[in-house]
C-alpha cells in the first residue's frame, strides 16, 4: 500500500489570504481557489457564502496542501497537531521560520537543540502550527 496522507486546513473566512502567504512562503503553487459561489452547491448555499473557498489546493514540492473556509459558526481553532516541515539546509531552515513568523507567534525560537542544527516551533498569522526541523546529513 502506498499511503500518501496530505494536510487539510479549516479557515474562518482566510482560506484565501492564507494560501497565497503559504505559496510565498513555501515556494508553493496554487492549483485550485474554489469559491462556494463558483461550485455546483453554490445556488444551495446562502449569497453571503459566495466568496468564502469551498476547496484550495497548494502544490508544495512533491506534496499538497489542502484547505477551506469553514462554515459560518463551525470554525474551531487548531490544536493538537503540528505541520512539520524538514528543510535540506540550515539557511533553508531560517528563511521558512522567518517566513512563517511573519505577524505570527513563535512558540520556540530557531535553535541548536541536542538532536537538530535548527529546530523552531511558530504558530503563523492565521494560527496554523508549523515546526521547522533541519536535520543535519549523516
Amino acid at each position: 500500500m502506498n499511503l500518501k496522507p496530505r494536510i487539510g486546513l479549516s479557515f474562518d473566512g482566510q482560506c484565501e489570504a492564507a494560501f497565497k502567504f503559504y505559496e510565498r512562503s513555501l515556494n508553493g503553487k496554487i492549483e485550485l481557489m474554489l469559491r462556494w459561489g463558483e461550485s455546483p452547491m453554490a445556488k444551495d448555499a446562502p449569497a453571503e457564502w459566495g466568496g468564502r473557498i469551498l476547496h484550495a489546493r497548494l502544490a508544495i514540492g512533491d506534496t499538497e496542501l489542502l484547505g477551506g473556509d469553514a462554515l459560518p459558526g463551525s470554525y474551531e481553532s487548531p490544536r493538537g497537531f503540528s505541520i512539520l516541515l524538514d528543510p535540506k539546509d540550515p539557511g533553508e531552515a531560517e528563511r521558512l521560520f522567518n517566513a512563517l513568523a511573519e505577524n505570527g507567534t513563535v512558540r520556540m525560537p530557531l535553535q541548536e537543540t541536542f538532536w537538530s542544527p535548527r529546530f523552531g516551533v511558530v504558530s503563523d498569522q492565521f494560527g496554523i502550527p508549523w515546526t521547522i526541523n533541519y536535520e543535519k546529513p549523516e
